[in-house]
């Protein structure tokens, strides 16, 4: 199939890499040209605007947008509106609001463009690993754009097959879902990113809580040097919190065991605050992952390190830098 792709970043470029290497045919358009040109090296044909892009797609054209949230993707897609034409779709696969999507696609539908949203996880990894991807927007235009999601999907691998699922869709067993009309595809991503800021708060205090049993605070009787690294190799292993994030946390403390090249200023891109606030509207009680985004406000008036192996996590497996924020004297 061919696909137009705006914003080859970590993932953008990533999305477009692995799906030349599916055979399918890319035109990608990124603000810094020197992407461009590295990523059309391999395959992807260049555009030099949003204009020339729309221009190299064949009708029925989709055009998937992987910017940061916010205003740039708005203004994009608003942009994109403007150059297609009836029956072309638009992608978001960035991490956008899901009331966003919800506003876009009402707004587009007048002009007989179709709207899908794509939460999309996989970060710097993807290209290997593959996306899981939780997909919102009509079917018909999800049922066309398969073969591209099931090129992006992680397959199911070697992931036993969950008992009882006989007779039901096959594509979430691949590692993607479609899952309802616009806006559901963010929204259920949103819920997975504020999971993970409480999965990844409890790793880090535990590894906190261990590595704090050293401490002279404690009864020379019960202190105990633990080596966080093989903690986290033989938990990775078999142990019943064995996880991906795990396998991450591992890599971290086995590249720098103190994390001396972390601060510990940990940043939220937004997903963790929206859920939140969808669990207040719905009169969900979220303890959990209200705590674990007030540990990352904390974070930054805080040093601590659970909140630098927090920040080593997300380096892991998004290629986040650490937020350097300016301390008082």
């Amino acid at each position: 199939m061919q696909l137009g792709i705006v914003g080859l970043g970590r993932m953008g470029g990533n999305i477009a890499l692995r799906l030349v290497k599916n055979g399918h045919s890319v035109v990608g358009y990124n603000k810094d040209t020197s992407r461009t040109t590295a990523i059309a090296k391999q395959g992807m044909t260049a555009a030099n605007s949003l204009r020339d892009l729309v221009s190299k797609l064949a009708p029925p054209r989709a055009v998937w947008v992987m910017l940061p949230a916010g205003e740039i993707t708005d203004n994009t897609i608003t942009e994109l509106g403007t150059l297609l034409s009836e029956g072309d779709a638009i992608i978001d696969g960035g991490n956008t609001f899901f009331k966003d999507d919800i506003r876009r696609a009402a707004a587009l539908k007048p002009k007989g463009i179709h709207y899908l949203d794509i939460g999309t996880s996989g970060g710097v990894w993807g290209l290997e690993r593959g996306y899981c991807m939780m997909i919102g927007g009509e079917t018909e235009w999800v049922e066309r754009l398969d073969p591209i999601f099931k090129a992006l999907a992680p397959g199911a691998g070697s992931v036993d097959r969950t008992p009882g699922r006989k007779g039901r869709d096959p594509r979430p067993e691949q590692g993607y879902v479609h899952t309802g009309r616009a806006g559901s595809g963010h929204f259920v991503k949103m819920v997975h990113n504020g999971i993970e800021y409480g999965i990844m708060q409890a790793l880090a205090e535990g590894f906190d809580i261990m590595k704090g049993r050293a401490r002279d605070a404690v009864p020379e009787s019960e202190r105990f040097d633990i080596d966080l690294p093989d903690i986290a190799e033989v938990w990775r292993r078999g142990a019943v919190i064995s996880s991906w994030l795990m396998d991450l946390t591992a890599i971290a403390l086995a590249q720098s065991p103190d994390l001396k090249s972390f601060e510990g200023h940990v940043a939220d891109s937004g997903e963790g605050r929206w859920t939140v606030h969808a669990a207040v509207e719905e009169g969900v009680p979220a303890t959990v992952l209200s705590a674990s985004l007030y540990a990352r406000f904390a974070s930054r008036v805080e040093e601590s390190f659970a909140d630098k192996l927090l920040s080593a996590m997300r380096a892991q497996f998004g290629g986040h830098a650490e937020a350097q924020l300016e301390k008082e004297g």
